[in-house]
């Protein structure tokens, strides 16, 4: 298990636990931890398959696997309840943590994520894998950014853009365990199960998200019971990387710290 923990200047400071998304990976999130660990005992990791976590995942790969990834993370720090911060995949980890152990979460918050995947976000994954297929590692590590940033962020940021191609296709995390974690995504379906989760949720949607439609978020905001939607009007997928200031205020801002 492939486990950061960022300690806080703050004696007794509560606990963070960061969720990457597709990627999996725990530098996904380098953009939130100067702000956080100025309050908060920041935790990431490499979920199971990627980074330094590379092994090879059941073809039946589940996102209650990854909860259990996360519960064990939680029992091996000696952390009894956390707040739980996932992007779109880590989302989907966050909600099933939130109906299954309640007790481990203080709070939750779901960015660009779903309850259950709907027939857009469905037909971009299916592209994906399609690309993959048919024309390996390379084109789809290039077409990702079009589904993370926002178009103009990305014709601004060209050269950051390419060496983030080099580095995923360096470290790319392997066609079968992608199509193993694209298809447990895909299969999550918790719509019958919010009403019940009433841990404390800031969904967090952006409206020019190409892989996730903002009416996503809203969806999943009003399904459940004590949740706070929070909508940005520009970011993209990867809000959290392409306006980090805005992103870091509004996260801090439920978390209690404003």
């Amino acid at each position: 298990m492939s486990v950061d923990i960022h300690e806080s200047a703050r004696e007794g400071a509560p606990t963070v636990l960061l969720s990457s998304g597709l990627g999996g990976v725990a530098g996904y999130w380098a953009p939130q931890l100067a702000a956080l660990r100025t309050r908060f005992r920041v935790i990431t990791y490499d979920q199971a398959g990627t980074g330094r976590a590379r092994r090879d995942l059941p073809e039946n790969h589940t996102i209650g696997a990854m909860t259990d990834e996360v519960l064990a993370i939680l029992d091996e720090s000696g952390t009894g309840a956390c707040h739980f911060v996932g992007h779109a995949l880590g989302g989907l980890v966050g909600l099933d943590l939130a109906r299954r152990a309640p007790r481990r979460l203080t709070s939750l918050t779901v960015v660009n994520g779903w309850a259950a995947a709907d027939e857009h976000t469905k037909r971009c994954f299916e592209a994906r894998l399609l690309l993959l297929e048919h024309a390996g590692p390379a084109a789809y590590v290039r077409a990702q950014p079009i589904f993370l940033y926002p178009a103009l962020w990305l014709a601004e940021n060209a050269e950051r853009a390419r060496r983030e191609d080099a580095h995923g296709l360096a470290h790319f995390q392997g066609d079968q365990t992608l199509r193993r974690r694209i298809g447990a995504l895909l299969r999550f379906d918790a719509t019958a199960d919010l009403g019940a989760i009433l841990t404390p949720t800031f969904v967090m949607g952006a409206r020019d998200d190409v892989l996730v439609p903002v009416s996503q978020s809203e969806k999943l905001a009003g399904g459940l019971a004590n949740a706070h939607l929070y909508v940005a009007d520009y970011g993209g997928h990867a809000v959290n990387v392409t306006v980090p200031d805005a992103f870091n205020a509004a996260l801090l801002d439920f978390l209690g710290c404003s």
